[in-house]
């Protein structure tokens, strides 16, 4: 088990430190930098270049990131040029609003899609199962933005249901208490969460669809069936609970995706989370943003993967003994 873990753990780290290379290589060999302009104006060829001096960006790209790799290493992720505040500040605001939208959106994708999968296994080759599959392959053909865009159509403004943006009612919160505050907060996250689920629950619903099928025809299964055990104690004792390893394992597969996801998900409705940091830090080449955001996403991403394969050990004797 342990050795599973650390062999994971040197996977992981690798996978960061080359998705944070590649992005650090990209940004810094693109045309211009930073300080090429301010606000649309020009800035002084001298001001820029004393500038571009303080932040190391007069230097070869390969002394650049040496330079890089030692602020990380010490704990310093940089300061940002467009907000004129340090990383590690911008982050810790920002990046709990990214995990509060990933969390909701990763609970609500699983219950729906284990739940949609248990009901078209059941009722294999009815129209319930056939009906709502093609409605989940439906929703997941879907783009992103353009779900994200017809959700706050139809939701927002046909029908006005939800917000349409930000985390608060910037107006009336000053003046609520903390139960309409906390209210009004989930309000604002329905129609993002709702957004992010659905794009991931087709997938999740077909592998427990097929971890269902697989497992229901098992012999311990038609065992307890002939001794009279009522269907729904078999589904919720005996088949869900072997039919789930598959799904634990496509948890680390789904948290790259949601994460991707949340880039547009967080601009459309003005989430204000790390992918609408990144965007804005896109826009501004603010390069401390950008590669400490990379830098967390992928993470996250490990961690996340890391998480799902111990889970796995954990629900699988068979995994462990190996």
């Amino acid at each position: 088990m342990w050795r599973l873990l650390a062999g994971r753990v040197l996977q992981g780290l690798a996978v960061v430190w080359v998705v944070v290379t590649l992005t650090f290589a990209l940004l810094h060999s693109a045309p211009g930098d930073p300080f090429s302009s301010q606000n649309g104006r020009r800035i002084d060829p001298a001001i820029r270049a004393h500038q571009r001096h303080v932040y190391c960006l007069d230097r070869p790209l390969a002394a650049q990131y040496v330079c890089y790799v030692r602020s990380v290493a010490s704990g310093d992720l940089g300061y940002s040029i467009s907000k004129q505040r340090p990383v590690r500040d911008i982050l810790i605001d920002y990046v709990p609003r990214t995990l509060e939208l990933m969390f909701f959106g990763l609970c609500a994708s699983f219950l729906i899609g284990i739940t949609l999968g248990v009901l078209q296994a059941r009722h294999r080759g009815t129209f319930v199962d056939w009906g709502s599959r093609g409605a989940s392959l439906l929703l997941y053909s879907m783009p992103d933005f353009w779900l994200a865009l017809m959700m706050a159509l139809v939701f927002a403004y046909w029908i006005p249901l939800f917000p349409i943006s930000g985390i608060e009612d910037v107006v009336a919160a000053p003046t609520f208490e903390w139960w309409q505050l906390a209210g009004d907060h989930l309000r604002h996250l329905v129609l993002p969460v709702a957004t992010l689920a659905l794009t991931t629950t087709a997938a999740i619903a077909r592998f427990q669809r097929a971890a269902v099928l697989d497992v229901i025809g098992l012999d311990f299964v038609v065992t307890a069936r002939a001794k009279g055990v009522p269907e729904g104690t078999i589904v919720r004792h005996h088949v869900l609970r072997n039919a789930l390893l598959p799904v634990i394992t496509l948890a680390g597969v789904t948290l790259p995706s949601l994460l991707g996801g949340a880039v547009l998900v967080e601009l459309i409705f003005s989430w204000p989370g790390m992918g609408y940091l990144t965007a804005m830090a896109v826009e501004s080449r603010d390069y401390a943003i950008v590669t400490s955001s990379v830098l967390i996403t992928s993470v996250l991403v490990v961690v996340g993967t890391i998480a799902a394969d111990m889970l796995y050990a954990l629900a699988d004797p068979r995994v462990r003994a190996q």
